[in-house]
């Protein structure tokens, strides 16, 4: 046998070829198929959400307990909370519900939310793109979280990883359920607050894992935490309304 022929035979014919090409192909498709990435990034976000949560949960509870007096909507009053049961509801409707979008990217300032219409009297507050992250009582949240003993447990106010007004609607003045924000507000009776996100994964919307109802919250839509999680409604306009919100 001469080297060339022995060359030839260790080799791979074109069908050869063609049939490991073939079948690295079926594979890849396979792990595509089983990985599905963009559930795989809607799943990490979510993850980032519900960590985001338990980390300003965790902060203003410590807020709470540690500095007087207490102030969940300004840095020198309450008077943004919700009053009582009806504070989203009539002309004379009191109280704002607090957004981490930025405030130049949609106007959001007569919205519907969780079944309840605002009126033009204006319940929201959009964040500030200069300072919706500072924890001084001028960003989304407006709670001063420097006034706490040994200064701030957060460097800065998390925002949704996407933070998109118009997620899910056209209407870029309306913020939904699907709304891809994070929302706080507060009620002025015991000073209770609830803060809340939407989720977009698969896994984490469907049962048995769906974590939007295992938070305790009255809503089946919402990722909810915080001390009353009643205050920004159950996302169903005849539920809101029978609630009183």
């Amino acid at each position: 046998m001469t080297i060339q022929q022995s060359k030839l035979q260790k080799g791979f014919t074109l069908l050869e070829l063609l049939i490991v090409i073939a079948i690295l192909a079926t594979l890849a498709t396979i792990v595509v198929l089983v990985l599905n990435p963009a559930e795989t990034l809607k799943k990490s976000r979510d993850t980032q959400r519900i960590s985001d949560m338990s980390s300003l949960k965790s902060a203003i509870g410590l807020y709470a307990t540690t500095v007087t007096p207490v102030y969940l909507a300004g840095a020198t009053d309450n008077t943004e909370c919700q009053v009582g049961t009806n504070g989203w509801t009539g002309e004379t409707a009191t109280g704002l519900i607090y957004y981490s979008v930025d405030a130049t990217t949609a106007d959001i300032s007569d919205v519907t939310l969780d079944g309840s219409t605002f009126t033009s009297t204006g319940n929201s507050q959009p964040a500030d793109s200069a300072t919706g992250a500072l924890t001084d009582g001028t960003g989304w949240i407006p709670i001063n979280f420097d006034n706490i003993v040994g200064g701030t447990p957060i460097s800065g106010l998390p925002v949704d990883p996407t933070n998109d007004v118009s997620y899910g609607t056209s209407e870029v003045s309306t913020v939904t359920s699907e709304a891809l924000v994070y929302r706080y507000a507060c009620n002025i009776d015991n000073l209770t607050y609830e803060i809340n996100a939407t989720l977009e994964s698969t896994e984490m919307t469907t049962a048995p894992n769906d974590r939007r109802l295992k938070d305790g919250g009255n809503s089946a839509l919402m990722y909810e935490v915080g001390t009353n999680l009643k205050i920004l409604g159950s996302n169903n306009a005849s539920a809101v309304s029978a609630a009183g919100f």
